[in-house]
């Protein structure tokens, strides 16, 4: 490794512009150590390695190489398509060009991102074009000769939300197989051929826990055998694996079955169609009575209660999965050789299963420290989910994961906290002794940054006239900086309260999320360098804005999670009842992890500049405030605002702004 990430190495002969990081090739020489592990090491369980390596250090390429080095079947998964796209059009270029000319790499996505052939010549078959998709449908006609899998991003286009898409894209439940007319050309085929015959495979965290989910079914794998999994964006791994090991029953998938049927019963004979119809109509109408006998109130709840609180649900219940089951039973008798009926009767099938598997009648009588799943149920605006969700994954993934990989590595710009890992080591089930390793950044936060808490007597979170106290601080420092804010907000309701506060104050453009797709108000942010952006949760990481336009990140408050959500709750009396401290093992790590993601939106570069404002006094009133700072950068602190003042005195003010 020395020869390629050293001084005199060949990042620093070929990779312009290019700074020597120690950290870089300590984590890439960590990487390769481990992929050289002798297979009997590693035959039963997986050697694993845990790196955090912070914002600058340059990991995709720590890791990269040595996996490609390796000759092994590599599997690289991350939780955003930014980090893809990055590692596909930056990273691999590279490595084809110095290192690995033969390398064969490809991004395998969800199998709704590629055309289905089949459905996309029974919708030509039908001439169901109009005046608003023929002419999309007529540039795909000619996209299709040229393209290789069939992938939607090639249709720049193409909106996201497309009606047309969703009528010709693959789907599991109208995929016919090796029975289908177009298996020999079908874009799916071609993309699995490829892959296999790929030694470097670019997928997201769901699509690696879906394969897992499928190959523990037995019914077959999503991706080809892979002996290396490296998760890029470790710190989501947790939340994804518990989607994927947990159950979802939902009146949107009941109603959406419903309409796949109904729209293939259009060509069948009519003593068929009617009954078709006639099943589905009692459907409807069990899945709809079923949800309205759930409480209106919106949020996530546990189920239990409500299940025990209004007995006439499970009569409900049983009339819903006997209707799921007559549906499948009179799917299973049309015939199938090129149809989707098989495809609808297992879908039926596999929602009564759910439904059974969630909203049984009784549950069992166990203690918080053997309950293996929390049951709970959403209801939002439109729909009515319930879910079983894995208390803990630790099991889930040692069985899933563990037992069936050579290697795996885990790396993130945050996975420590108080300065260790023992909460992301016992959250993934990997033992204390597991290797890690934590590199820090190399930029010069000392000199470039400072971390702003407000000094008494401004007010704790909780307290009378804390909105008040928060929206004035925020609109002095936003004008210290000369706007050239991102304001990351802990809830909506927050958010919404400041952005008409601020409004009155501030003589810069502001901006709020959900005003615009996220995409453009970024690209709005990055243009009009005094800009402020009000925005909550998914902008809390995956924004990079270096430069200018971002100089002051504030956060309202410590991003605690409500305590009071079902599997939140679950996870807590399960740590409880096995003797821990919930707040300070589950509550403070989760808290700081979120912080740290979002003190991360200010320095992208070694040239960015600027300060970093948490508005919560708990961080030196409360004693676990002291973890929280032992965890973020090390920049100066300072609790007085004329420190700001000085701070960005130091350079002119944008736009003629006072400083």
């Amino acid at each position: 490794m020395d020869n390629i990430f050293g001084p005199d190495g060949l990042l620093a002969k070929h990779l312009s512009p290019y700074q020597y990081r120690p950290g870089q090739l300590e984590m890439a020489s960590a990487v390769a150590r481990l992929l050289e592990t002798p297979e009997e090491y590693c035959a039963d369980l997986a050697s694993c390695l845990m790196i955090e390596a912070e914002t600058g250090l340059g990991k995709t390429l720590a890791y990269l190489i040595p996996a490609v080095l390796s000759g092994q079947r590599v599997v690289v998964s991350t939780n955003t398509r930014n980090l893809q796209d990055q590692i596909l059009q930056r990273e691999i270029p590279f490595i084809r060009e110095w290192v690995a000319p033969e390398l064969k790499a490809l991004c395998v996505k969800g199998r709704q991102n590629y055309l289905c052939l089949y459905r996309w010549r029974q919708l030509q078959a039908t001439g169901q074009a109009d005046t608003q998709t023929g002419g999309e449908e007529r540039a795909i006609e000619s996209w299709i000769d040229e393209t290789v899998h069939g992938d939607r991003s090639e249709l720049h286009w193409l909106g996201s939300g497309s009606p047309l898409w969703q009528k010709i894209c693959c789907q599991s439940h109208f995929c016919l197989g090796s029975q289908c007319p177009e298996a020999t050309g079908c874009f799916l085929n071609r993309l699995r051929r490829d892959a296999a015959a790929s030694q470097l495979l670019i997928v997201n965290h769901h699509l690696l826990f879906s394969d897992l989910a499928v190959r523990r079914t037995g019914y077959g794998e999503v991706l080809p055998r892979y002996e290396t999994v490296l998760f890029d964006e470790a710190h989501h791994v947790e939340n994804v694996a518990t989607t994927f090991f947990g159950f979802t029953f939902s009146r949107f998938q009941v109603l959406d079955l419903c309409g796949d049927v109904e729209r293939g019963a259009t060509d069948c004979q009519e003593s068929q169609r009617d009954e078709l119809l006639a099943a589905i109509s009692r459907l409807k109408g069990n899945i709809e009575r079923f949800a309205a006998a759930f409480p209106e109130q919106k949020g996530r709840f546990p189920l239990q209660e409500v299940l025990a609180g209004h007995p006439g649900l499970a009569a409900l219940r049983a009339e819903l999965a006997a209707a799921l089951q007559g549906l499948a039973q009179c799917l299973d008798g049309k015939p199938g050789d090129e149809s989707p009926w098989p495809q609808y009767a297992s879908r039926a099938w596999e929602l009564a299963g759910r439904l059974d598997k969630i909203a049984c009648e009784q549950f069992d009588d166990l203690a918080d420290e053997e309950v293996s799943h929390t049951y709970w149920y959403e209801r939002t605006e439109r729909n009515l989910g319930l879910y079983a969700t894995p208390v803990d994954v630790a099991a889930e993934l040692h069985a899933a994961l563990y037992t069936q990989v050579r290697h795996c590595v885990f790396t993130s710009a945050t996975l420590t906290t108080g300065g260790n890992f023992r909460y992301a080591l016992e959250r993934l089930g990997l033992p204390a002794d597991t290797p890690t390793m934590s590199l820090a950044s190399p930029f010069d936060y000392q000199a470039r940054t400072m971390l702003y808490v407000p000094n008494a007597p401004f007010p704790e979170p909780t307290a009378p006239g804390y909105p008040q106290a928060l929206h004035q601080c925020m609109a002095s420092l936003i004008k210290l900086a000369g706007g050239r804010t991102l304001a990351l907000f802990t809830s909506l309701a927050a958010m919404d309260k400041a952005y008409p506060a601020l409004r009155e104050q501030l003589p810069y453009p502001l901006l709020i999320q959900g005003e615009a797709p996220r995409r453009v108000l970024l690209q709005r942010f990055c243009r009009e360098t005094d800009s402020v952006l009000l925005a909550v949760s998914s902008f809390w990481e995956g924004v990079d804005v270096p430069g200018e336009s971002l100089s002051l990140v504030i956060i309202d408050k410590l991003p605690f999670e409500v305590p009071s959500d079902p599997v939140i709750m679950a996870r807590m009396n399960r740590i409880k009842a096995l003797g821990g401290n919930p707040f300070n093992d589950y509550q403070v790590p989760r808290a700081i992890l979120t912080l740290r993601q979002g003190v991360g939106r200010l320095m992208r570069t070694a040239d960015d500049r600027g300060v970093i404002a948490v508005l919560d006094t708990r961080l030196f009133g409360k004693g676990y405030g002291r973890q929280f700072l032992r965890s973020l950068p090390p920049s100066p602190v300072s609790r007085d605002l004329d420190d700001v003042a000085a701070f960005f005195g130091q350079q002119p003010a944008p736009h003629g702004q006072p400083a």
